[in-house]
């Protein structure tokens, strides 16, 4: 029996009380007042039972439930314990982590500050013409340098009539030494790049295709010279944007150099340039090589050829020698024999002058 059930029996059990009480205001001599007494008390002590079965059940259920609740408290608390220890790792681990990439995140922001300013520091070189120019022929001295060896370039090189070039790639004829010089178009390109309408643009346009003609005009009257250079030249642009957009843009701007004989080139080109320069070299030294090794092969021909007359030579001599010796060895003999004849004719003669008796009788 839970406790909601006996409240309820409790509860009727004293309204029928209450009846009987009513009943007997209102009739005072009822001779059925004892059996309703007896029959009340019996009630309340039955209510009395009741309560106090259901006090101690009440009692037992509260104690069961402080103990599910002091268990379920518990496993909570070790739960919640557990949860935390776990997020106070994960949030360590993700604050390490953080802290990691905040310092790795500051590095690269110091790099590109650092960059940042090594930039302005470019941009303010590349705002100065002769600055400029420097930085172009620096950059060409160093892919020169990178690729071929020491003896097949010179830098500065001033030729028969004044000038000088920012680099002369030795070749041998043909086609003879080639002229690197370096421009940097870096003004009208950057109008060209910042215009913000059609008309700025085709002026910029026009005026990057005045500037980079001029510049190879410039180079095809200095260093194109008969007999001394090659029939042709290379202006040097130390910038791929701007070589880009040239061949873009202007082609026929490119096409109009190239009828001067001078060749727009940019640090890539220049590298293939200068690697197949290289490879005409190490070709033009094995014939050389191997053209030595061919003399070397006629002469060592020769002198096998003076060798064979000179064994010949020698076989001849060695035949005259051996008949030589066959006709000492023949004389030798005839002399030995002719020796054993005139030793043995002596004998004879002694032989016959001991047998003469010339003792007188």
């Amino acid at each position: 029996m839970d406790i909601q059930t006996g409240l309820l029996i409790g509860f009727a059990i004293l309204a029928a009380g209450l009846a009987m009480l009513l009943i007997m205001r209102r009739n005072p001599q009822n001779e059925a007042l004892p059996n309703i007494l007896s029959q009340l008390e019996r009630s309340q002590t039955e209510i009395a039972t009741r309560m106090a079965a259901l006090t101690q059940a009440q009692a037992t259920e509260r104690g069961e439930l402080q103990r599910t609740l002091n268990e379920r408290l518990e496993q909570v608390t070790q739960s919640v314990h557990t949860n935390l220890r776990q997020t106070n790792e994960t949030t360590g681990k993700s604050l390490s982590a953080l802290n990691e990439r905040l310092g790795v995140i500051d590095a690269a922001q110091k790099e590109i500050s650092a960059l940042s300013g090594q930039v302005v520091g470019l941009q303010q070189i590349l705002d100065n013409k002769q600055a400029r120019g420097s930085f172009g022929e620096t950059r060409l001295n160093d892919l020169v340098q990178d690729a071929l060896p020491r003896d097949a370039y010179s830098f500065q090189h001033q030729l028969s009539n004044g000038k000088r070039a920012d680099c002369l790639i030795l070749l041998p004829n043909p086609p003879g030494s080639i002229v690197v010089d370096s421009k940097f178009p870096l003004e009208s390109y950057q109008a060209m790049r910042n215009a913000e309408t059609s008309t700025d643009l085709k002026k910029a346009t026009d005026q990057l295709a005045r500037d980079t003609l001029k510049h190879a005009r410039d180079i095809a009257d200095r260093y194109i010279i008969p007999g001394e250079t090659a029939d042709a030249a290379l202006m040097f642009l130390p910038s791929e944007s701007v070589f880009s957009e040239l061949h873009l843009s202007l082609p026929d701007a490119i096409q109009k150099c190239r009828e001067m004989r001078v060749y727009p080139v940019s640090p890539n080109t220049m590298w293939l340039t200068l690697n197949t320069v290289r490879a005409i070299m190490r070709d033009v030294e094995m014939h050389q090589k191997a053209s030595l090794i061919q003399k070397e092969v006629r002469v060592l021909m020769e002198d096998v050829g003076r060798l064979g007359d000179r064994v010949d030579s020698l076989r001849r001599h060695f035949g005259q020698a051996e008949k030589d010796i066959l006709d000492i060895e023949t004389s030798s003999r005839k002399i030995s024999s002719r020796g054993e004849k005139i030793s043995n004719a002596e004998l004879e003669n002694k032989s016959e002058t001991a047998s003469l008796d010339f003792t007188p009788k």
